[in-house]
């Protein structure tokens, strides 16, 4: 059982124990009113409808959790989450097909003018912080730490056929293969503006918005070289060999603090201020996903917010409604 799981099935257990010591007290109907006030006055009360999103896989892991446990909660709200990397996400939420748009990297400003010029008003809302993991296959044993120069070298394209020793004239004379993140990707986006200064990706890259893909590809080849979420590092760390950079290795703390840096990063989801004022069930959600991100990002392998950031994004959400 997932942890999360578990934490809901505690919790209707202990509301299940609770209800049953107070029965038999009042007449029914006496206590079917109270308890809608109860559940109005706590946010519980059910309700239904749909809620669609969709947006960046490195956000995918804490969205799925949040949908699996609020399904135990509101099992009359149905709730579909897609992956289209951030680009796609943001071309979906700029045509009105979704509700919410996960990013991880904040929104372009050409993506500000579209939703603009399609008259959609949105809320930023950030959910954790995540470390962008550059990983190689476990039997590397040279680039056990890369400086980001060294990394802009190895990633970018300048027209040759890249090998380690290009890098390093004491590493193996051997061709580089590299894994990343599609080009929807913010993931993508994000390595190019902090390693790459915008220049272009080596040709002879892999590219997958499934992180999956990559963490395979890595494992398959002792010359792989590969990038993305902190959680798909940690869950894959048993065959995977995480880089250092400058020194620093990703971890909760040095995610949290910034020493991880330039590769550390705030995680995003975006709503749609309609979707609020309008579809009770899209509130309720988002709602249930600010009181909870925290935790479950602890729970997937990312690392939550100061608990005062998701205080201050629920006013604000409240302030929408």
């Amino acid at each position: 059982m997932k942890k999360w799981q578990y934490l809901t099935s505690t919790a209707l257990l202990s509301s299940a124990i609770l209800l049953g010591a107070c029965g038999g007290e009042k007449d029914e109907s006496s206590t079917s009113a109270e308890t809608q006030t109860e559940q109005a006055e706590s946010g519980s009360a059910q309700i239904s409808g749909n809620v669609v999103g969709d947006g960046s896989s490195t956000v995918a892991p804490i969205t799925e959790a949040l949908v699996e446990e609020y399904a135990a909660v509101q099992k009359d709200v149905r709730v579909a989450v897609g992956v289209s990397g951030t680009g796609g996400g943001f071309e979906k939420f700029i045509n009105g097909e979704t509700d919410f748009s996960n990013a991880s990297r904040p929104i372009k400003d050409s993506e500000v003018e579209e939703l603009k010029n399609a008259g959609v008003e949105y809320t930023e809302f950030e959910l954790a912080y995540d470390g962008l993991s550059v990983v190689v296959h476990p039997e590397n044993t040279w680039a056990k730490d890369l400086t980001v120069d060294q990394l802009k070298q190895i990633w970018i394209e300048d027209g040759t056929t890249k090998k380690w020793s290009d890098i390093d004239s004491s590493w193996p004379a051997e061709e580089i293969v590299f894994y990343s993140p599609g080009s929807d990707s913010g993931t993508y986006d994000y390595f190019d503006e902090v390693i790459l200064d915008g220049e272009d990706i080596v040709k002879s890259a892999t590219l997958s918005e499934d992180d999956n893909v990559l963490v395979q590809g890595v494992t398959a080849d002792k010359n792989a070289i590969g990038y993305f979420g902190y959680a798909y590092y940690l869950e894959n760390k048993d065959k995977l060999q995480v880089v250092t950079v400058n020194g620093v290795e990703p971890t909760n703390d040095t995610i949290e603090t910034g020493d991880y840096s330039p590769l550390s990063r705030p995680l995003f989801i975006y709503v749609k201020n309609s979707a609020i004022k309008d579809n009770e069930a899209t509130y309720d959600f988002i709602k249930f996903t600010l009181e909870n991100a925290g935790e479950m990002a602890e729970v997937v392998g990312y690392v939550s917010l100061p608990s005062e950031k998701y205080d201050e994004s629920l006013e604000v959400l409240e302030g929408l409604k």
